[in-house]
């Protein structure tokens, strides 16, 4: 008995240090945000700001088009979240329940494409873009993103898929109802949470995504928010500490919130699909 509680008293130690170790850039980030100059370049520096101040954050859109930014990344993870849940749906759909060559075929590239390192992909990436017209333009990026979530959305709807009774399409079916009607009618309103799960999921990836946007979006007033974050670093890797904290503080909050609304769907989609049916 008393070597279980240590062990226990031990996990609940570790989990708290990981907490506080996850916590901790963050909570900074607040305090550096609300911090004036002068407590910013202090030698003691301090959790709670001495004399907390909104001026970090009105430089900050004084400096930069952040609001621009965040319309552009609005835009782009709005688009890309919408079109991959259009997409994947019907694939997710055809995956759970037609289990042959074609199911083992596509979570073979759901594997394959998660192995893939963001560097490899570029450069096919930007020549077809290229090739589009669509270099330095959202709807390109809105496509780059698509294609980037639509694997782990696929997976996820898979498992909310599987985790409707079989039953209920077999009755749509005895009453003359098509794949088609079957999937409108009866499974996606049972996939609702799920679909909006898998949305929030492909829109947070799609707001905090940097390296594709850096890449493809050449001029300011198209550049999202994670690329407009680096205008506040100096040529010299001098960064503007207080703006730069301000405008990073409002650029995480969309995912934060997000997040904490649906990180429990998400873990109920991986667990529906590791349950055998």
């Amino acid at each position: 008995m008393r070597t279980s509680t240590t062990a226990r008293a031990g996990q609940y130690a570790a989990l708290l240090a990981y907490l506080v170790f996850l916590a901790f850039p963050f909570l900074w980030l607040i305090s550096t945000a609300f911090k004036p100059a002068r407590e910013l370049g202090s030698l003691h520096p301090t959790w709670i700001p001495r004399d907390p101040t909104l001026d970090n954050f009105r430089q900050a859109f004084d400096e930069q088009p952040l609001l621009q930014a965040a319309l552009n990344s609005l835009a782009a993870a709005l688009g890309a979240a919408v079109i991959a849940v259009l997409v994947a749906t019907p694939m997710a759909y055809v995956m759970a329940r037609r289990r042959g060559r074609l199911g083992r075929a596509v979570t073979g590239w759901v594997v394959v494409s998660q192995a893939f390192p963001f560097v490899l992909l570029i450069i096919p990436l930007f020549l077809v873009l290229k090739n589009l017209g669509l270099i330095n333009a959202v709807p390109g990026l809105v496509m780059v993103y698509v294609v980037w979530s639509l694997p782990f959305a696929l997976w996820m709807l898979t498992g909310y898929v599987r985790a409707v009774p079989a039953e209920l399409e077999e009755a749509a079916a005895v009453d003359g109802a098509g794949r088609l009607r079957t999937l409108v009618s009866v499974t996606a309103p049972l996939l609702a949470p799920g679909i909006v799960a898998t949305a929030l999921f492909a829109f947070i990836t799609a707001w905090n995504e940097f390296f594709f946007a850096l890449i493809l979006l050449k001029t300011p007033e198209r550049q999202t928010l994670p690329v407009i974050l680096t205008h506040f670093i100096g040529a010299e890797g001098v960064a503007d500490l207080g703006p730069l904290a301000a405008a990073a503080f409002l650029a995480t909050l969309p995912s934060l919130v997000i997040f904490a609304l649906i990180q429990r769907r998400i873990t109920g989609g991986m667990l529906a699909g590791a349950v055998k049916s």
